[in-house]
């Protein structure tokens, strides 16, 4: 399974790749699409252009997107919640069922501890995808993100195999 994890962010919007095989996990590529200069609506397209040309080149299966808190600034809320809108928007467009998962979750998965900090998760990050450099913090928190839905879908497909299998069983005796 291949899962892309997007950190949505108006200027910088990190992804990041992983192969899911079994129990292992690789990574595949990482980075940060960049919105430049320009209004509202030109930023938001070339974000949208950018991921979308990620997504053909790697073609994920599924994709994870973190959500995003308010903050005191609500215009600011609101630009980042439309930043959020192509995160999601895209990886639909391509067919894949798009999972949330709230930043305490994330952290829970990858560091162990629901309130770490940035030093922490690019730790831990680098210790579960052997070699990797991630292409700075967005694209570290992107594939944090594509590890807690991994691990998540790992969880949830043996899940699904025990209850299948449990339904087997009964059907039997």
């Amino acid at each position: 399974m291949r899962v892309i994890g997007i950190d949505p962010g108006l200027r910088n919007l990190g992804w990041g790749i992983v192969d899911v095989e079994g129990s292992k996990v690789t990574h595949v590529a990482n980075g940060v699409c960049k919105s430049g200069v320009g209004d509202l609506a030109q930023r938001l397209l070339s974000l949208h252009t950018q991921l979308d040309v990620v997504m053909i080149e790697h073609r994920p299966e599924t994709a994870a997107v973190e959500q995003t808190f308010v903050n005191k600034d609500g215009a600011g809320s609101l630009k980042l919640g439309q930043a959020r809108g192509i995160c999601m928007l895209v990886p639909a467009q391509h067919g894949l069922a798009v999972a949330e998962y709230a930043p305490n979750a994330v952290k829970k998965v990858v560091v162990g501890v629901g309130h770490a900090d940035k030093n922490q998760v690019l730790h831990m990050v680098k210790m579960q995808l052997k070699g990797v450099e991630p292409a700075g913090p967005d694209a570290t928190d992107a594939l944090a993100i594509a590890l807690c839905h991994a691990h998540h879908a790992r969880f949830s497909g043996r899940l699904d195999a025990a209850l299948a299998k449990a339904d087997q069983q009964r059907g039997a005796a």
